[in-house]
């Protein structure tokens, strides 16, 4: 993905804080030490902010603003943070590295805040920080990951749109069908309709990142796609027709491809130009095992299909690793690359 101008922006872009017991805070204490941060705020906690900032090597100031408009104005080397309305009061005494029902309350009114702002045209994006599942739920939130719940508070009180969930990085670009199922209910959601409006989002989305006829492959659900019915008929009664009727819309959409190989045949790498622009996949790690095995320093979920842009890195929450300053920030600048290349 290629970097962005740092050139001030007309409106910042949003970080929000993520789980306050995972790396989250860390990695943005970090990307904030460099000028890729220029023209962003963060949506979170002050004093979470300014624990991460001394986790990370300190010499780093943390502001409060007012309002996302205030963190342009703040000078280099400053963490500008927007307090988030309602996060519970002893937050900071989540302990590190485990699940807190405390954290999972203040990632989700981080996340709530950010689609408020976004919605309101007050911010150029949203970047999340990682967040914890299980904390989320034991803060009573239930949706079952960052997805979903963009989904469904960017259309308050009507139909939320249809959105995917694509993972890229620069050599391989994946969209899913289903997303935080369970493999028996995701192979059940596996429909011609399900596959259809994918391949529309993934066409539609890659206007926005250069790409008005992206090559996309669609990869099967079954071993060898199938192998002509020998080993499952999804390819033959969903996969392929819907693959036909995208194709009739003009679509550049071919498969189903066997699974196992359809990503090395998309892989972008020096020497080896790829088949395919993007592959969809028809369920979770399917389709993102092979990015994720790329790399996780340079991945990127970006949702597609939102009325705002939204990106994060491609990893958790580390809990392993969090409090010890050691949390690499490459995949979150890159998701930041990835949202201002999207909003522009």
């Amino acid at each position: 993905m290629t970097t962005e101008s740092n050139s001030a922006p007309a409106r910042p872009m949003a970080i929000t804080m993520g789980d306050a017991c995972g790396i989250g805070p860390e990695i943005i204490a970090k990307l904030f030490r460099t000028a890729d941060a220029t023209g962003c705020l963060v949506l979170g906690d002050v004093e979470v902010m300014r624990r991460a900032a001394a986790l990370t090597g300190g010499r780093l100031a943390v502001a409060r603003v007012e309002t996302p408009a205030d963190a342009l104005a703040q000078p280099p080397g400053c963490l500008p943070v927007l307090p988030v309305a309602g996060l519970p009061s002893d937050l900071l005494a989540a302990p590190l590295g485990h699940i807190d029902a405390r954290a999972g309350a203040a990632a989700g009114a981080c996340i709530a805040r950010a689609v408020e702002l976004a919605l309101a045209g007050e911010i150029a994006g949203i970047v999340t920080a990682p967040i914890h599942k299980e904390a989320l739920a034991a803060a009573g939130i239930g949706y079952p990951g960052h997805t979903e719940m963009l989904q469904a508070l960017s259309a308050p009180g009507v139909t939320p749109p249809p959105v995917r969930m694509m993972l890229a990085n620069d050599e391989l670009r994946t969209v899913l069908v289903t997303i935080h199922l369970s493999l028996r209910r995701a192979i059940e959601a596996v429909t011609f309709d399900a596959v259809l409006q994918t391949i529309r989002i993934a066409h539609r989305s890659a206007a926005r990142w250069g790409q008005p006829a992206p090559r996309i492959a669609v990869a099967g659900l079954n071993p060898h796609a199938g192998e002509g019915g020998l080993f499952g008929d999804e390819e033959l009664r969903l996969i392929g027709p819907a693959i036909e009727a995208a194709r009739a819309e003009g679509i550049a959409a071919s498969g189903p491809y066997a699974p196992d190989t359809v990503f090395m045949r998309a892989r972008n790498a020096p020497g080896h130009p790829g088949e395919f622009d993007i592959v969809v996949a028809m369920t979770h790690d399917h389709g993102l095992i092979p990015v994720k095995y790329l790399g996780v320093e340079e991945g990127v979920n970006v949702t597609l299909g939102l009325p705002f842009v939204r990106t994060s890195p491609d990893h958790g929450t580390a809990f392993d690793i969090a409090g010890t300053g050691r949390a690499d920030p490459r995949s979150l600048a890159a998701a930041l690359r990835m949202a201002r290349r999207l909003a522009a």
